[in-house]
């Protein structure tokens, strides 16, 4: 219920599949955005860090800890707002009792969690929003090095540098968020009290984060009565939504609600909508969007030739995940033939990290590559040149556009895993592309 944190309707698990059912955020990844304008204004870059603060904060009051916040999980609206998303690895946190669990990304996880060490749960938090600030600040990480060791080493170290362009207020608060000492790092109610912070702060986030219970028991009568014709019992509803009981009649009475309050969340509306359409003039996507809808895929897909697409795991006993296509091929090996199998399909990519591939497909047009090269894997970064693709605008704004990212992973038992993850573009037509693209690949 907080305007800063991605909604989840519904979760839907059959004998093979989990679907979820979630709020629809067009705009992408927040990691994207900074990648395309690099290092943001000052200005820009505190709207941001006051939305992911007060949805942090929001998160910590009703005892949930998200243990994995970085660029990545933060998603933007049609307005560039933020939404908090991917609590997969968060934590519920009990009074008394500390967590121990190495996770998240190593870029951004706080000393005592790369350490083993135990940790209440906030402070690691506090630790990954201010690698989120200076990231938004400067354009790059105060920790990162290729050699994990040696990355470990800067962030148990708390060695990193302070670009001389940033403002004394930044300069005064990020340091105040990367203390290496847990006991000595600032609190989330600190950080709101900090000079920089509260400066051009929007009125809707001035003030802390209504309670979560209190927020339930209040029911909208108008959208109550369209729930109560589409044929679901009217008692029924309204004890679901009292006790926060998840069903298909509360499921279609949020979705209704949010839909008529799409912006506001319930959540301080007025202000918000205010402030959302005085907020800074961002870029935003001008393709197609599909069905606010996400689902992940898991276990063996009956779809013909789509074994294993999306994520898979034993749950809910083991909840061990793997992410995609396994292989025991060497990892140049599957490259090599993921490129061929793009090129058959007449797929664009360009490489984005070594085992990483941003794609995009349109039925009917030929794709535009540089050619195969021996060295796929530490070969120049473009694979695919898309500019003449970019340059149609008639083309780009067709619904048949696919955009998907394909990322290679190796895991402990020494298998390595491919991932293909829909972007943008029709879900089945996406499936459709997975399927000819799974009949082209030889090694896996």
């Amino acid at each position: 219920m907080h305007p800063h944190i991605i909604r989840l309707y519904e979760v839907i698990e059959t004998s093979s599949d989990i679907y979820v059912v979630m709020e629809y955020v067009k705009s992408g990844e927040l990691f994207d955005y900074i990648v395309e304008k690099g290092r943001l204004q000052e200005d820009e870059a505190r709207n941001f860090f006051q939305q992911i603060i007060s949805g942090v904060e929001y998160c910590h009051r009703n005892m949930v800890v998200h243990r994995d916040l970085k660029p990545e999980n933060l998603l933007l609206d049609s307005k560039c707002n933020v939404k908090i998303a991917d609590f997969g690895l968060s934590n519920i946190m009990r009074d008394g009792h500390f967590l121990k669990t190495s996770c998240g990304s190593p870029n951004y996880a706080a000393p005592e969690v790369i350490s083993g060490k135990l940790y209440a749960g906030p402070e690691v938090d506090v630790w990954s929003c201010g690698v989120i600030l200076y990231a938004l600040l400067c354009g790059t990480l105060p920790f990162d090095d290729e050699n994990i060791p040696n990355l470990f080493k800067k962030i148990k170290g708390g060695i990193y540098t302070l670009p001389s362009h940033l403002s004394s207020g930044a300069r005064d608060l990020i340091p105040r968020m990367l203390v290496v000492d847990p006991m000595k790092r600032v609190t989330i109610p600190e950080i709101r009290q900090h000079a920089w912070f509260q400066a051009h702060l929007p009125r809707y986030l001035a003030v802390p984060p209504p309670d979560t219970m209190q927020q339930a028991k209040k029911i909208d009568e108008e959208i109550l009565q369209e729930v109560v014709k589409m044929g679901f019992d009217r008692n029924h509803l309204i004890e679901s939504l009292r006790n926060r009981i998840q069903d298909e009649a509360t499921v279609a009475y949020y979705l209704l609600l949010d839909n008529r309050f799409r912006v506001s969340s319930g959540y301080l509306g007025a202000e918000f909508q205010e402030a959302m359409d005085g907020g800074f003039n961002r870029m935003h996507p001008s393709d197609p969007v599909p069905p606010a809808v996400a689902s992940r895929l898991t276990g063996y897909m009956d779809y013909p030739g789509l074994t294993q697409l999306g994520l898979r795991g034993q749950y809910p006993i083991e909840r061990k995940w793997a992410l995609g296509l396994q292989s025991r091929a060497h990892p140049r090996e599957i490259i090599t033939e993921v490129l061929k199998a793009l090129q058959e399909l007449n797929v664009c990519w360009k490489k984005i990290g070594h085992y990483n591939m941003k794609c995009r497909w349109i039925p009917g047009i030929p794709g535009h590559h540089e050619g195969m090269v021996n060295n796929p894997v530490h070969s120049n970064p473009y694979f695919g040149d898309e500019s003449s693709i970019i340059e149609n605008d008639g083309i780009i704004q067709s619904p048949n556009v696919i955009k998907f990212e394909l990322q290679l992973y190796k895991t402990r038992d020494e298998k390595y895993l491919l991932d293909l993850q829909r972007v943008q573009g029709p879900q089945f037509l996406f499936l459709d592309l997975c399927a000819a693209f799974l009949a082209q690949l030889r090694v896996l």
